[in-house]
C-alpha cells in the first residue's frame, strides 16, 4: 500500500501567516523511523509537509484508484501550522479530497484540543475529571476552587503554558500570562496531588488498551509534566514505570475510563489518556491526547512495548487498524493462483504495479522515435522486441518486414483470434520541439505519450499480467507494431491488411478521447500534392497572367467550398510552400490538399472536382495523390465488438462510450467482416502537439479493460 507520512516542520509555506502559530514540531528522526518502519512493512512510503501544496503532492503520489483497488493512506503526524484546532486541519483536508488516513477525525481532534468542552463531555458521561473554571480575564472574580490549582491554555497541547499556583495572586498572574501569550481563555482546574498515569490505546471497536504507565517525577521541581520536560530543556529527567504502581482494581478502572474517554470523544485508531490518581485512590481524567507522541521516550510507546509491540510493530499496526476501519481488511492476503478468479488476479497484478507502469511510460516517452528518425525507430523496435521475447511471445515472420512492421504471436497463433495493432513512430513534425516526460496529479505528459507510448506500455503490462496468471499461452493473440504512421502507413499497409485477414477481430491501440470514448467508425483521408509553376515575375511589373502564389490563392477558396457535412466530406489545404529567385515573385508553389471522406465514391468525386478547378487558367499545374487511408466503415461486427468491451467496462465502473472519428487509422485497412474497434489506449488530449498528455487513472482503466477482454476471449 502507498503510505504518505504527513507532518509539519516548515511553517512558512502558507498563503498568509495568520493566527496562532503552532509550536509543536515533530523530530526528523521520528519521521525517518516511521518511514523505515513502514518500508519494513512492505509499504511504499513518501513524506510530505502538511502545507498548502499537500493535496497536489498527494494526488501525484497516490492518484485516483479504479474499482477494487485500495487507495493510498496518509499516516498523519501533523500538528498543524497555525490557527485554531490545528490537529484537525490535515484530517479535514484529507476528508474533503477523499484520502483515508491514520488517526482520529477532525471532530475528535477538535474536542480533545478544547479541554473545556472535553471536560463537559466527561462530566456528562460520568467520567471523573477535576473541577474547573474558564477565565476570560484575570481581573474578574476568581472561581471557588480548592488550592493548589492548575492554570493552562484552554486549547493547547503538550503542556504549553501549564503552571501550578497556590494562592490568588499567582492565579491572576498565571491567567494573565496565558491570555497574553496564547490569546485565548485560561482553564483553571483543581490540581490533583498524587500519581500521574498515562494509558495508551490502539485500534477500534474495541480498541486495545495498553498497560498503564506511571510518570515518576524527581524530587525537585513541580510534580507535573511540563513543556520543558517534554522537550528536554528543564534540566530534569522524568522516568517511566510500567506497569504503574496501581492495585488490580485501580488498573482495571484506569483502563475502563481510558476506553470510555476514547469513545465519548469519538477517537479512532490511537490516543493517549492522561489521568491523575490522588492519595485516596480516586482517579481523575485530565485530557485525551488524540495525536500521541511517537517519540522514542514517550509513554505511548512504553505501554506498547509492554504489550509486545516494538516501534515498527506499532507503526504498521496503526496502518492495519486504519485500513480495517476504512476497507474492512487490514491488508489483502496473498491470492491462490489455482483457486482465484482470473479477473481478480489480473486486477491485483495491474494495481500493484501502477508505479512501474508509469516508470515504463516515462522510459518509452524519453526514447525519441519520430517518423523521420530511422535510428530512433530501430531502437524502438529493438526495445519492444526485448519486452515481447521476455514475455514469451514468438516472432510471426510472415507478418514482419523490418524496419516497418514487426509482429509477434502467442503459442496458438492469432488465426481466428485477436490482433492488437499499434505504432512505434511518433508522427509529429520535425520542426516541433521535443517534449520530455513529466507528471502532474491527473496527467502524464510527453512526446507521443498518448499516440504511442502509453498504449504500448498498457499492452506490455496486460501481457505480463496474463502470463503471470498462466493464461497467456492459451489465448490466440497477435501483436503487430509498425513504424510509418507519420508516413500514412506507406510501407506497412499491405502487411497490416494481410495480418488482419487472419484474425477474428482487431483492436487498434490508438488513444481514447477526453470523453472516454472508443471508436467504431472512422473517415478515410487522401492527401494530394498540387504543384503550380509560372515564369518568374518582377515585383511591380504589369502582366496579364498571375504569379504562381496569386494563382494558388485564388484556387484555395474554391477547393475548400467542396466540403459538405451532409456528404461527410471535408476538403482543406494543410500546407503551402513557395519557391522564388532573389528579387522576383514566387514562380513555383506546392500545396497539400487533404480530403476527409466517409465513402470512396465521395472522395473520387471530390478529386474530379479538384482537377476541374485546378485545370482552369494558364498556369502549368499538376495534382498527385500521395496517400490514401481508407475509412473504417461502421459495421455490425464493430458494434458487437464494442458492446463486449462496454459490458466489461460496466463491470469495473470504467467510463466508456462509442463514437465516430474524423481521423484515419489502420482500422480502415481491416477487411470487411472482421470486427474492429479503435481507441483502446488510455484517454489522451492535445495529440500531435507539444502538450500531449494521457490521463493517469485511464492508464490503469484501459489496461484492466483490455486484460479482461482477452481473458474472456481466451476462455
Amino acid at each position: 500500500m502507498k503510505v504518505a507520512i504527513v507532518y509539519n516542520r516548515d511553517l512558512r509555506n502558507v498563503i498568509n501567516l495568520f493566527g496562532i502559530p503552532n509550536r509543536e514540531i515533530i523530530g526528523k528522526k521520528t519521521i525517518e523511523r516511521i518511514a523505515n518502519a513502514l518500508r519494513a512493512g512492505r509499504h511504499q512510503v513518501k513524506a510530505f509537509e502538511g502545507d498548502k501544496d499537500l493535496v497536489d503532492r498527494l494526488e501525484e503520489f497516490m492518484p485516483r484508484v479504479i474499482k477494487g483497488e485500495l487507495p493510498g493512506l496518509v499516516f498523519n503526524v501533523s500538528y498543524g501550522i497555525q490557527g485554531q484546532a490545528r490537529y484537525a486541519h490535515i484530517p479535514s483536508i484529507l476528508e474533503m479530497v477523499g484520502i483515508p488516513y491514520v488517526g482520529s477525525g477532525p471532530l475528535a481532534h477538535g474536542l480533545a484540543l478544547d479541554k473545556v468542552v472535553a471536560k463537559m463531555i466527561f462530566h456528562q458521561h460520568g467520567i471523573p475529571t477535576p473541577d474547573f473554571a474558564v477565565m476570560d480575564s484575570w481581573e474578574t472574580e476568581l472561581p471557588d476552587l480548592k488550592f493548589p490549582l492548575i492554570v493552562k491554555p484552554k486549547n493547547e497541547a503538550v503542556s504549553f503554558g501549564i503552571q501550578i499556583v497556590r494562592d490568588q495572586k499567582d492565579v491572576r498572574k498565571a491567567i494573565k500570562s496565558v491570555i497574553d501569550e496564547f490569546n485565548q481563555p485560561a482553564l483553571v482546574e483543581e490540581y490533583i496531588q498524587g500519581k500521574e498515569i498515562n494509558v495508551g490505546l490502539i485500534g477500534n471497536n474495541p480498541p486495545e488498551i495498553f498497560t498503564p504507565v506511571e510518570l515518576v517525577f524527581p524530587r525537585k521541581g513541580p510534580r507535573i509534566y511540563t513543556y520543558g520536560d517534554k522537550t528536554h530543556r528543564s534540566g530534569r529527567q522524568i522516568k517511566y514505570k510500567c506497569p504503574a504502581s496501581l492495585t488490580r482494581k485501580q488498573n482495571e478502572y484506569a483502563r475502563k475510563m481510558a476506553r470510555k474517554a476514547f469513545d465519548v470523544l469519538g477517537c479512532y485508531d490511537c490516543a493517549r489518556v492522561d489521568m491523575r490518581l490522588d492519595k485516596q485512590g480516586n482517579l481523575y481524567i485530565l485530557e485525551v491526547n488524540s495525536l500521541p507522541s511517537l517519540g522514542q521516550r514517550g509513554s505511548y510507546l512504553i505501554g506498547a512495548a509492554k504489550a509486545g509491540l516494538d516501534f515498527s510493530a506499532v507503526i504498521n499496526r496503526l496502518v492495519e487498524v486504519a485500513s480495517t476501519r476504512y476497507f474492512g481488511t487490514p491488508r489483502p492476503g496473498r491470492l491462490n493462483l489455482k483457486n482465484s478468479d482470473p479477473g481478480v488476479l489480473i486486477h491485483t497484478f495491474l494495481t500493484e504495479r501502477r508505479d512501474r507502469i508509469e516508470r515504463q511510460i516515462e522510459s518509452w516517452t524519453n526514447l525519441n522515435s519520430r517518423s523521420d528518425d530511422p535510428v530512433g525507430t530501430r531502437q524502438a523496435i529493438n526495445k519492444l522486441t526485448e519486452s515481447m521475447e521476455s514475455i514469451g511471445l514468438k516472432s510471426a515472420e510472415d507478418f514482419t518486414n523490418i524496419p516497418f512492421v514487426k509482429t509477434w504471436e502467442t503459442q496458438p497463433g492469432f488465426t481466428g483470434g485477436t490482433l492488437l495493432v499499434g505504432h512505434l513512430d511518433v508522427p509529429v513534425e520535425s520542426t516541433l520541439p521535443s517534449q520530455s516526460f513529466r507528471r502532474d496529479p491527473e496527467w502524464l505528459h510527453g512526446e507521443g505519450i498518448g499516440l504511442s507510448r502509453a498504449p504500448l506500455v498498457v499492452l506490455e503490462y496486460v501481457l505480463r499480467g496474463l502470463r503471470n496468471i498462466r493464461v497467456l499461452r492459451k489465448i490466440p493473440l497477435g501483436i503487430l507494431y509498425y513504424t510509418d504512421e507519420g508516413l500514412d502507413c506507406k510501407y506497412s499497409a499491405e502487411l497490416i491488411q494481410k495480418a488482419a485477414t487472419k484474425a477474428k477481430q482487431v483492436l487498434v491501440l490508438r488513444p481514447g478521447n477526453p470523453d472516454n470514448k472508443i471508436v467504431i467508425q472512422r473517415r478515410g483521408q487522401r492527401k494530394y500534392i498540387v504543384s503550380a509553376e509560372t515564369n518568374p515575375k518582377r515585383l511591380g511589373k504589369l502582366t496579364r497572367s498571375p504569379d504562381a502564389l496569386q494563382w494558388v490563392a485564388a484556387k484555395i477558396e474554391k477547393v475548400m467550398e467542396l466540403s459538405s457535412r451532409n456528404d461527410r466530406l471535408a476538403v482543406a489545404v494543410s500546407d503551402i510552400k513557395s519557391m522564388s529567385y532573389p528579387m522576383l515573385l514566387p514562380h513555383r508553389v506546392t500545396m497539400t490538399i487533404s480530403v476527409s471522406y466517409g465513402h470512396e465514391k465521395m472522395a473520387d468525386a471530390a478529386e474530379k472536382q479538384i482537377r476541374e478547378i485546378l485545370g482552369r487558367g494558364t498556369v502549368k499545374c499538376s495534382l498527385e495523390m500521395v496517400s490514401d487511408r481508407p475509412p473504417m466503415k461502421l459495421r455490425n461486427c464493430n458494434r458487437k465488438l464494442a458492446t463486449k468491451l462496454t459490458d466489461i467496462a460496466e463491470q469495473w465502473d470504467i467510463p466508456i462510450a462509442q463514437e465516430s472519428s474524423l481521423w484515419p487509422t489502420v482500422g480502415g485497412l481491416v477487411p470487411k467482416g472482421i470486427g474492429t474497434v479503435c481507441g483502446l489506449g488510455p484517454v489522451a488530449r492535445n495529440l500531435y502537439t507539444p502538450h500531449e498528455a494521457v490521463q493517469r487513472i485511464s492508464v490503469l482503466q484501459r489496461a484492466l479493460l483490455l486484460a479482461e477482454f482477452l481473458l474472456k476471449e481466451g476462455h
